[in-house]
């Protein structure tokens, strides 16, 4: 199926006091003036956070945040969650290291392939922020998939058909093309590819290729609307249904969610600052900047069990 903005798609910018909105795409995102991250007051944190559950993502340009500074804005959110992949970076636990060196040539990339972070967590993270220290001059960017919206455009029988089913959620998959294709470094991907020399897995890798079964279809906690809770990264079955049975429905909802018309794409440059809230969209990086280094920093914030 492939749609055009019409009909469902709302991504206007609503009438703030403390902020200015400058939607990206029809279907999501938008970048947020006016604003310092560094000092931010309640009223602006309030706007902020409607503004992200109504675009899905924002991002901010121009922000010099240090480590500390990055943190300080992330806990306006909530409590930070367990990241899956790394422990942080020295003195600061939950800010991590998401940085692609310029002579590293793996096949895979971090964040490569449509996901939403984690969800074989028994409480993946709710929301997820990310920071540009350095951008290679093309290449590199991010795009994002409106799930939410997605939803929407099902007919009322598909919603039916799916509304009480849950999907199996494991790092499976994305375990074993870190196995293959890449480089054994200091890196999120770099050390879940070195587990290919192991004779077992450690039992915390363990736990995230068991995985858990979350809903199908997710009702956000905050706004009450309903959007697709499925992934090409990490959803490998649903629950009751023979592998035959699960994959040409879950074949059909990643296509689906993931098609041009529910998309925006972000062209990072230094000193940005993009958040996305992973319960209402999925997310995609790029991995076409071979030869230039891409550092990046992220946080998230815990979520709760998917509803």
């Amino acid at each position: 199926m492939h749609l055009h903005p019409t009909g469902h798609f709302d991504n206007h910018a609503r009438t703030y006091r403390n902020i200015k909105v400058l939607p990206l795409a029809a279907a999501m995102g938008a970048e947020i003036l006016g604003v310092d991250l560094r000092q931010t007051t309640e009223e602006q944190f309030a706007d902020i956070q409607q503004a992200l559950f109504h675009h899905k993502m924002i991002f901010f340009r121009g922000q010099k945040l240090s480590h500390a500074q990055h943190e300080a804005f992330s806990l306006n959110f909530g409590a930070f969650a367990e990241d899956a992949y790394t422990s942080g970076i020295p003195n600061h636990p939950n800010v991590h290291p998401l940085i692609k060196e310029a002579d590293d040539r793996s096949e895979m990339v971090f964040g490569g392939g449509w996901h939403t972070d984690s969800p074989f967590l028994a409480e993946p993270p709710s929301i997820t922020m990310l920071r540009s220290v350095e951008i290679p001059p093309f290449g590199g960017d991010t795009i994002w998939a409106n799930s939410a919206l997605a939803y929407a455009n099902l007919s009322d029988t598909y919603k039916r058909m799916i509304q009480d089913l849950k999907v199996h959620f494991s790092m499976r998959n994305v375990l074993k093309s870190a196995q293959a294709g890449v480089e054994q470094r200091d890196s999120p991907i770099g050390r879940l590819g070195a587990t290919r020399d192991l004779e077992r897995l450690p039992e915390d890798v363990l736990r995230k290729v068991k995985g858990n079964c979350h809903p199908l279809v997710r009702t956000h906690p905050g706004t009450g609307e309903k959007a697709i809770y499925v992934d090409g990264a990490y959803a490998i079955g649903i629950e009751g249904m023979s592998d035959d049975e699960a994959a040409p429905i879950l074949q059909f909802l990643v296509g689906h969610i993931t098609q041009p018309a529910f998309t925006c794409r972000l062209r990072w440059e230094p000193d940005m600052l993009a958040l996305w809230d992973n319960r209402l969209c999925v997310h995609e990086a790029y991995n076409d900047y071979r030869g230039y280094r891409r550092e990046l920093y992220r946080t998230t914030i815990a979520g709760e069990v998917p509803r």
